[in-house]
């Protein structure tokens, strides 16, 4: 991406004594690409994905971690977006619920059917000010509820985009005493609940990580022997400048230089098609490549994460998504043993670190009472925050609630001859819809370079979605054929969690030599660790707790997770003492300054 800002997570600047990372190599090795995608959340990913699956010779760089920003920071649904359908786009809604669908087929590891309720207050209300959000796209004075009338239009027109291959059953209606028998906490004068089913996604970056290996790995397999691999990622390699000159053999394309945020070093690198897929911050990466855009209009979203048995209980397995009273969509729903709570939706300052403010929170409290009233909530229960900038599109005066979710790409001819390389730039884009956008993108790309497609990724599963069992019987077997010495069930399942059918290969890699748990959490064990940086591009200690695990969202980090985890990962890593110490730090200051997670190091 482009020039830093204070909105990106700190990296520690601290020289690495084990050399190269073998992603920076094999980028340095062979500084040139067909196409470099810039970006490395899920559409960046998912673009890298399907040009490999190609044939086409591609690179990407990303400058922090894989699926850190606002892929990472979303509401880990993947839904058909019901609220569009106010919006008018109707488009989006139908290739949005489409794709859930596939998703649900193609990666069953981590996308998983979520049922979903809403609940409703009136039978009428919001009828007579409806077409006026529909035609202005504004909420015109105070908030006029959604009531059952309108709820019931709209998932009607829901079910049917579903009609062609759908995977979920259609919706269905409560009145006031069923709807109380099935959620007796909710406020009493609630009339009637409206539950219907879309889908989670409860590892956002362990599925952007998937993707981005299929890539490597379609990369490898289309690889010319001369030439090496023809997919080839790295993280933490930002983009700052680029200039007219081509690449010396073809005489076409443009430079641009990149720099390893984890060592300092900068090369150059050419591609005759540039990528710009870097979200929000998309503007700032033009300005980097010397064309400043205005495209973006971002918007932030927070959301906190509670351990509340009493919530717990009150959803009964179930989301909860309604209207809060200043008529924003909101929701809340259990993952796993813990309560996801969002979001807002405020235009972003991309001057400032995108953060959960106290009054987010005050708000996201007030929601949980709106429909939970007897359930008190305080902010003791809350054991991770996170927020992130949508990468929506410039909107003006357009209230954020009803900018446009849908994308575009934007393209730009570079050079005054045209040997210059083009720079597509991806605007807007959500998590659902990242395999056909990806698609699309991919088509542009083939059109540029007069190459037909090859494979279609709609059907084509994603990383260890390949073989997942079909249900719970077929989970259950596939645990007890993995068990083995020192692995019980709950270890066994837990890769599975992890991993989907990919745990094959890190249970050989485990049960290749002698390996121990760690101390500090039943979760991992020191082999598995080796695994993740030798096999995961592994830059930073807090990559293992935020992205490569679920540990620090499910508010599990500890003084002496921190430094054991630290101890591990120092000699795959090649971290020094020195560097061991700096990494514990920064873990200490990202989780406290972007997630309100506080530990102490055990170290001095």
């Amino acid at each position: 991406m482009g020039p830093k800002d204070s909105t990106v997570q700190p990296t520690v600047n601290t020289p690495r004594p084990g050399g190269e990372r073998a992603s920076v190599h094999s980028l340095r090795r062979r500084p040139h690409a067909k196409v470099l995608v810039v970006g490395g959340g899920i559409n960046g990913v998912g673009t890298f994905r399907d040009l490999a699956l190609q044939g086409v010779d591609v690179a990407l760089v990303e400058r922090g971690d894989y699926c850190q920003g606002a892929s990472g920071a979303s509401s880990h649904m993947i839904h058909g977006g019901i609220r569009y359908l106010e919006n008018g786009e109707f488009r989006l809604v139908r290739e949005s619920v489409v794709e859930r669908n596939r998703l649900l087929k193609i990666a069953p590891h981590y996308v998983k059917p979520l049922q979903t309720t809403i609940p409703i207050f009136s039978t009428f209300s919001g009828i007579l000010s409806a077409p006026l959000r529909f035609l202005t796209h504004k909420q015109q004075g105070k908030p006029k509820e959604r009531g059952a009338f309108l709820i019931k239009v709209g998932l009607s027109l829901y079910d049917s985009f579903s009609r062609d291959g759908g995977t979920v059953p259609r919706h269905q209606f409560r009145t006031h005493k069923a709807a109380l028998q099935e959620l007796p906490a909710l406020r009493s004068d609630v009339k009637y609940t409206a539950t219907y089913f879309d889908a989670s996604v409860h590892n956002p970056e362990r599925l952007t990580l998937d993707v981005l290996q299929d890539g490597e790995k379609a990369g490898h397999s289309h690889g010319a022997a001369a030439q090496g691999d023809t997919a080839r990622a790295s993280n933490y390699l930002s983009l700052t400048a680029m200039s007219p000159e081509p690449n010396p053999g073809t005489g076409r394309g443009s430079t641009v230089r990149l720099r390893d945020e984890l060592s300092g070093e900068e090369f150059d690198f050419t591609a005759d098609i540039i990528v710009n897929t870097t979200g929000a911050w998309v503007d700032l990466t033009n300005e980097a490549m010397g064309a400043a855009s205005a495209f973006m209009g971002g918007t932030k979203g927070s959301h906190i994460v509670l351990d509340h048995p009493g919530l717990l209980a009150a959803c009964r397995g179930r989301e909860i998504f309604f209207e809060h009273t200043d008529g924003r969509i909101v929701l809340i729903y259990p993952m796993g043993d813990r309560v996801l709570v969002g979001t807002t939706d405020v235009d972003a300052d991309m001057a400032e670190d995108a953060v959960c403010t106290d009054e987010e929170i005050q708000y996201f409290f007030d929601l949980i009472g709106h429909v939970f009233p007897s359930i008190d909530v305080t902010p003791e229960d809350i054991v991770y925050t996170f927020s992130g900038v949508r990468p929506l599109p410039s909107h003006d005066a357009t209230q954020p609630g009803f900018v446009s979710r849908d994308y575009r790409i934007e393209r730009r001819a570079t050079g005054t001859d045209g040997t210059g390389a083009v720079v597509l730039s991806l605007v807007g884009g959500k998590w659902t819809t990242f395999r056909a956008l990806a698609e699309h993108l991919t088509n542009d790309v083939l059109s540029e370079l007069g190459v037909q497609r090859k494979v279609s990724t709609a059907q084509l599963p994603i990383g260890g979605g390949a073989g997942f069992p079909a249900d719970e019987a077929g989970v259950q077997k596939w645990i007890k054929a993995h068990m083995g010495a020192g692995r019980d069930a709950d270890r066994t399942a837990g890769l599975l969690t992890r991993y989907g059918t990919r745990a094959d290969d890190v249970i050989a890699y485990l049960d290749a030599a002698p390996d121990q748990p760690l101390r500090s959490t039943r979760e991992l064990s020191v082999r598995e660790l080796e695994f993740m940086a030798a096999n995961e591009q592994v830059g930073h200690l807090v990559d293992v707790l935020i992205r490569r695990t679920s540990l620090a969202f499910r508010g599990l980090v500890t003084g002496e997770l921190l430094n054991e985890v630290a101890e591990v990962l120092s000699v795959p890593l090649k971290w020094d003492a020195a560097a061991r110490a700096a990494e514990i730090k920064h873990a200490q200051d990202v989780l406290q300054r972007f997630h309100r997670v506080e530990t102490h190091s055990l170290v001095s």
